[in-house]
């Protein structure tokens, strides 16, 4: 299909409402995953016993890690389909849908194959417990079933997300999320599968998902439709795809080894300081997960309107995304603050455990905000079609800092408050080399449109 739609969900109207109501969608969209993965934790501790509750437990790193690396390659999809979009280039938003389906499905396979394969090495480089490695080599090998249709579901929503569309995503999740749930309870209680009766439930819910939106995108009558027969790689937007992807996805996944390390901090203490972190970490993809929305937005409407020749909208929409999410993370976090005690304990009733956890909140709910100005001048970097510097600039300033001062301040006062710190300090210094590094783009990209920019941007 050539065709494309005259669409004013991102490149015409009030920029501020629209942001917000493409958001919200996404921002359920990831809680609801969240607590749907909550429901695996849960189901297992409830009814299989606290050895398959381990065991489910120690593939949460892997889990996050691989997950994480095909978010950041449906990123790379939703920057190119937006720009071409928004530059009413009908063809090339056909040829990057269908190239970026044989990717992902690509990506799912290699991941699905190291699953299988690797489970038992990458558990044992984790000194995974002995009594817990069986269950977990089970787990990871059935969950990563589920891969390639994981990898499909986030090439949809990538592609719905890119015009605007994020209702169908939420919808499909939702869906795949109520039967993920009730799954969980018949193979676990009913079928006595437990370990591998939640990861089954998981691989089934995502191969629905990814149905329903694949299916969708078959019907849709615009350019972004979907046509299987029309499935082929081509090489230049299959380059563009891996060059905006292949960078946000790997950044992901050096996240989560970064964070192997605070662990091991967090491990050198007592175990009712590892219980409390444990407890008061579940507020980190809650928060963070909902300020993530307005990130993926903010790439979606720069790339469109950058695309659509409209420069004003593009720097707007920056700012604009900025906004939200720091606003949401100040709410949500001082939230955290004020009613820390309250959400730890549904987590645990131990009150020293409580008293432990509040020691993170207490560094971490006033400072979830200030990553807003990391994480969305990435992805404003992005939405330009920068990828590999920002990357670099994260890793650098977010991860390796991380490991540098977990080996030297936090091992000369060894105290919690001083391994917590990391976050903020880390989050500071790298959002300042991103918005010198961002500024730098803008500036060069608006040149192409013969207009002044403000040396303030």
């Amino acid at each position: 299909m050539s065709t494309l739609a005259k669409s004013k969900s991102m490149t015409e109207g009030p920029l501020a409402k629209q942001i917000l109501l493409v958001s919200l969608p996404l921002a359920l969209s990831n809680l609801l995953q969240i607590l749907f993965n909550l429901s695996d934790v849960a189901v297992v501790g409830r009814f299989a016993g606290s050895t398959a509750l381990g065991a489910v437990g120690s593939t949460a790193t892997f889990v996050t890690l691989f997950t994480g690396f095909l978010i950041g390659l449906s990123n790379g999809i939703n920057v190119l389909v937006a720009r071409f979009y928004g530059a009413r280039h009908p063809k090339d938003v056909s040829k990057t849908v269908h190239s970026a389906l044989l990717v992902s499905l690509a990506a799912g396979v290699l991941l699905l194959f190291i699953g299988l394969v690797g489970s038992p090495a990458l558990l044992r480089l984790l000194n995974t417990k002995e009594d817990l490695l069986p269950g977990a080599i089970l787990y990871l090998r059935v969950y990563f079933l589920g891969m390639p249709a994981l990898a499909l579901y986030n090439f949809g929503n990538a592609v719905f997300s890119a015009i605007g569309d994020t209702k169908k995503p939420l919808i499909y999740l939702s869906i795949a999320g109520a039967l993920n749930i009730v799954l969980n309870l018949f193979f676990v209680i009913v079928c006595k599968l437990d370990v591998a009766g939640v990861a089954l439930a998981s691989t089934i819910a995502q191969c629905v998902s990814a149905g329903l939106i694949l299916h969708a995108l078959t019907k849709v009558q615009d350019c972004y439709a979907l046509d299987f027969k029309q499935a082929k790689l081509d090489p230049a937007m299959t380059k563009s795809i891996l060059a905006l992807g292949l960078p946000a996805g790997f950044q992901n996944a050096v996240f989560a080894i970064a964070n192997l390390f605070i662990q091991a901090g967090v491990n050198s203490f007592d175990s009712l300081m590892v219980k409390g972190n444990s407890a008061a970490a579940n507020a980190d993809n809650l928060i963070y997960d909902c300020m993530a929305a307005f990130y993926m937005a903010c790439a979606s409407f720069m790339s469109q309107n950058y695309g659509a020749g409209k420069p004003d909208r593009v720097k707007k929409s920056y700012f604009i995304a900025l906004a939200y999410s720091f606003g949401v993370g100040l709410l949500l976090g001082g939230s955290l603050s004020l009613f820390g005690r309250q959400f730890l304990a549904l987590f645990t009733t131990e009150a020293a455990v409580i008293d432990a956890g509040m020691k993170r909140v207490g560094v971490m709910g006033l400072a979830y905000c200030i990553s807003a100005f990391m994480d969305c001048t990435i992805a404003a970097s992005r939405g330009l079609g920068k990828t590999v510097v920002p990357t670099i600039i994260v890793i650098l300033g977010s991860c390796v800092f991380r490991v540098i001062w977990v080996y030297t301040i936090f091992a000369h006062f060894h105290t919690i408050p001083s391994l917590y710190l990391l976050y903020p300090c880390s989050w500071i210094l790298t959002a300042f080399a991103e918005i010198l590094y961002f500024v730098h783009c803008y500036k060069d990209a608006m040149k192409i449109f013969k207009v002044s920019v403000p040396a303030s941007l």
